[in-house]
């Protein structure tokens, strides 16, 4: 029996670009045997920003979340590997920096930072469905 590959979005967000943190997330990635096979910069629009996040539409985190991953250039990543979905949220931690463990991403290098939308450093799709949409999303000509 063969484990199917599969591929999960990545982003680095804005909070994390901006503190040049992208070079360590990708190199966790790598290191922990997942492929990066798709990666750009770019500052994400409200459109596709709506797209992303069209379950959280309405509710009262919606507009700071849009407001902050609008903010400025973020790095998007699609990666690879055998259960690279549920292995890239472990490596990223929980979703709260302050309970994230060490050795996670947000754990070593994420902080609350007391704002209205929690700045966690990355984003990485929840399951198999979500990472095909996120990745329409991100990169329609994969």
């Amino acid at each position: 029996m063969t484990e199917q590959i599969e591929r999960s979005l990545v982003i680095v967000k804005p909070d994390g670009y901006r503190r040049g943190l992208t070079g360590e997330v990708l190199r966790r990635i790598e290191a922990k045997g997942y492929t990066v096979v798709e990666l750009a910069v770019r500052t994400p629009d409200r459109e596709r920003l709506a797209q992303h996040y069209a379950e959280h539409e309405g509710k009262p985190f919606y507009e700071p979340l849009v407001e902050f991953m609008s903010s400025g250039p973020a790095t998007f990543a699609v990666i690879e590997g055998h259960g690279c979905i549920a292995g890239f949220r472990a490596l990223a931690g929980a979703t709260n920096p302050t309970e994230a463990a060490p050795g996670s991403i947000r754990g070593d290098l994420g902080r609350d930072w007391g704002l209205k939308v929690q700045q966690n450093i990355v984003h990485g799709s929840d399951s198999a469905e979500s990472a095909a949409r996120e990745i329409g999303i991100w990169f329609p000509e994969s």
